[in-house]
């Protein structure tokens, strides 16, 4: 199949700009601190925690996000969305082109 200059600078530069790009999901969850004596834990109340979810090597992973990460990494996973719907869309694209170099030999 040719490889296209012009189609792969144009894909490479619509990836460029979805960086940071990452598969998974971001939660908001309710969870009881570590500290003795907290006073909100002792009324019942838990505090919010964000977790990012993603897999690993098959298994189901889950990381605590800090607070001042929370906004890139839901630009990050919009971001990944884009990417894997762009990936999706490549081949096809990439079957029309090879089938359109064929009409013109």
């Amino acid at each position: 199949m040719n490889d296209d200059p012009l189609t792969r600078k144009k894909w490479e530069k619509q990836i460029r700009v979805l960086w940071p790009a990452i598969k998974g999901s971001l939660a908001l969850v309710s969870k009881p601190c570590i500290r003795k004596n907290c006073p909100a834990c002792a009324r019942g109340d838990k505090h919010p925690a964000w977790l990012l979810s993603f897999t690993f090597r098959g298994k189901r992973k889950t990381m605590y996000v800090p607070l001042t990460l929370v906004r890139t990494l839901k630009e990050a996973l919009q971001n990944g969305r884009k990417v894997e719907k762009l990936l999706y869309k490549t081949g096809p694209d990439l079957l029309k082109q090879h089938r359109q170099t064929l009409k013109k030999t």
